[in-house]
C-alpha cells in the first residue's frame, strides 16, 4: 500500500520561494559514464561487424536467438495480419487516432512545407525548394511497455512529408511482439521493420549493415542507452531530440474538479520516477483539494509506486498571486505539457510563450494529446521548449535555396560580391564574380 504523498507546497509570496523553486526544478541529464562507455563499444561493433554484431547484441539483450537478420524482420504481411486480428474496438481506435494525426500533419504540410520562389526587379530568380528526406529510422520502445502511439506520432508525419522509406526498429524481449505496435506500423505506412532495439539498433540505422540501409534521420524515444547512442551518431545522421523525463504543468483557476487535475498530474508521474508534475494556482484551498484527491486516488493506480516516487521526489504545488503570475512562472519552466485548466483559458493563452504543447480548458486532458487529438506528442522537455518545437512534417523535410541570376542581375550582384570578397582577401571569389561583369 503506497504511503501518503508528500508533495511540497511553495508560495510565491515567501522570501525563500525562488531558491526552493529552482532546487525542485533541477534535474541532471548527465549520462552515466558506464552507459556511455558501453554504448561506444556497441556502436563500434555494429560499424565494424554489421549484421553479426546486431544479431549478437539482440540475442544478448533481448534473448532472441536469430540465425539471420531475416529472422528479425517484421514483414508487411505480418503487420497487416496484426491489424486485421485486433479486436474491433482497438482497430477502430487505432484507425481514428491515425486519421486525426494524419489530418493535422497534412494541414501542417500545406501551411509550411511548400516550395516557393520569386523574381526580383533585375530578373533574378530566388526561392526555396522543399524536399522530403529519402529514408528515416523510427525507434519504438518495447522494453518495459509497448507504445503504438509513439509509432503513429513519428511515422505519420514522415509519411505525410513524403519520405520514401520508413524503417521501424522495436525491441521484442523474449520474442514477444505487440500486436498494436505491428498494426500501428501498418496504419502509419512503415515500409520495413526489424525486431532490434537499444544502442545496436541506433548504430545499425546510422551506419547501415549488410541488411539495414543507412537512414538520413532517426526519431523516437528510448532508454538511456538509446539516448546516448542518438547523441553519438548525431552528425552522421539527423536526430529529433534528446528527451528528458516527461513533464506536466497545470495552471488552474479552481473551476475544474480537483479529481480531474489530480489524475492529470498522475498521467505523467506514472511514466517514470523522474517525471515531473507541477500545479500552479492562486487558490490555496483548491490546491489542498487537489492534494487530498491525489492521496485518495493513489491507491487505485496500478502504477502507484512509480507515481508516489515521482510526486514525492519531483512533484510541486505553487500558490501564486494570481493567474497572470502563474503564466509568468510557467514561461520560466517552459514545460513539455501545459494544461490551462480554467473557465477562461483563452484569456491566459496569449501570456504563454514557452511550452511544447498547450492544452486549453478543463476538458482538454493531456492524455488526449498523447493518443488521438492530432498534434504530435513528441515534445521538447527539460526547458528546451524555449527554443525547440514539437516533432512535425518539417522534421522530415529539408530546404534547398534556389538562385538563378539573370545577366542584368549579375552586373549588380557581381560588383557587390567582388568588393566584399576582396575585403575578405578571397581573390578567386572576387574574380569569379568579376568575370561575369560586362566590360
Amino acid at each position: 500500500m503506497p504511503g501518503v504523498l508528500n508533495i511540497p507546497v511553495l508560495n510565491t509570496a515567501d522570501a525563500s520561494f525562488d531558491a526552493a523553486f529552482q532546487a525542485r526544478l533541477h534535474w541532471s541529464g548527465d549520462t552515466d559514464v558506464a552507459i556511455e562507455s558501453r554504448v561506444a563499444e556497441i556502436i563500434a561493433a555494429v560499424r565494424r561487424d554489421g549484421d553479426q554484431a546486431v544479431l549478437g547484441f539482440t540475442q544478448q539483450f533481448d534473448g532472441l536467438a536469430a540465425a539471420t537478420m531475416a529472422d528479425l524482420e517484421i514483414t508487411q504481411a505480418e503487420m497487416k495480419a496484426a491489424y486485421d486480428a485486433l479486436p474491433d474496438a482497438q482497430r477502430d481506435a487505432l484507425k481514428q487516432a491515425a486519421d486525426r494525426i494524419r489530418a493535422y500533419h497534412e494541414a501542417q504540410k500545406r501551411a509550411s512545407g511548400q516550395s516557393w520562389q520569386y523574381t526580383d526587379a533585375d530578373g533574378t530568380l530566388l526561392g526555396q525548394k522543399v524536399t522530403p528526406l529519402d529514408r528515416v529510422g523510427i525507434y519504438v520502445p518495447g522494453g518495459k511497455a509497448a507504445y503504438p502511439s509513439s509509432l503513429l506520432m513519428n511515422a505519420i508525419p514522415a509519411h505525410v512529408a513524403g519520405v520514401a522509406e520508413i524503417i521501424m526498429v522495436v525491441p521484442t524481449p523474449r520474442g514477444e511482439k505487440n500486436a498494436l505496435v505491428l498494426a500501428a506500423g501498418f496504419v502509419a505506412g512503415v515500409t520495413k521493420a526489424y525486431t532490434i532495439g537499444g544502442a545496436q539498433a541506433v548504430a545499425a540505422l546510422a551506419y547501415g549493415t549488410q541488411t539495414i540501409e543507412k537512414v538520413d534521420k532517426i526519431t523516437g524515444p528510448g532508454n538511456a542507452y538509446v539516448a546516448s547512442a542518438k547523441r553519438r551518431v548525431f552528425g552522421q545522421v539527423g536526430i529529433d531530440m534528446i528527451a528528458g523525463p516527461s513533464e506536466i504543468l497545470v495552471i488552474a483557476d479552481g473551476t475544474t474538479p480537483a479529481d480531474w487535475v489530480a489524475m492529470d498530474l498522475f498521467s505523467q508521474a506514472e511514466h517514470d520516477e523522474l517525471a515531473q508534475s507541477i500545479l500552479l494556482t492562486p487558490d490555496a484551498a483548491y490546491a489542498n483539494a487537489v492534494i487530498a484527491a491525489m492521496d485518495r486516488l493513489l491507491p487505485s493506480m496500478p502504477r502507484a509506486s512509480i507515481i508516489e516516487r515521482s510526486i514525492n521526489d519531483r512533484g510541486l504545488v505553487v500558490i501564486t498571486e494570481d493567474m497572470a503570475q502563474a503564466c509568468e512562472i510557467s514561461n520560466r519552466i517552459a514545460p513539455e505539457h501545459l494544461e490551462v485548466s480554467s473557465a477562461t483559458p483563452h484569456q491566459w493563452e496569449p501570456l504563454l510563450k514557452h511550452a511544447g504543447a498547450i492544452f486549453l480548458g478543463a476538458y482538454t486532458s493531456e492524455s488526449l494529446g498523447d493518443y488521438c487529438a492530432g498534434p504530435n506528442h513528441v515534445l521538447p522537455t527539460s526547458g528546451t521548449a524555449r527554443f525547440s518545437s514539437p516533432l512535425g512534417v518539417y522534421d522530415f523535410q529539408k530546404r534547398s535555396s534556389l538562385i538563378e541570376v539573370s545577366p542584368q542581375g549579375a552586373q549588380v550582384l557581381g560588383k557587390i560580391a567582388q568588393t566584399l570578397a576582396l575585403g575578405e582577401g578571397l581573390h578567386a571569389h572576387a574574380e569569379s564574380a568579376a568575370m561575369r561583369l560586362k566590360s
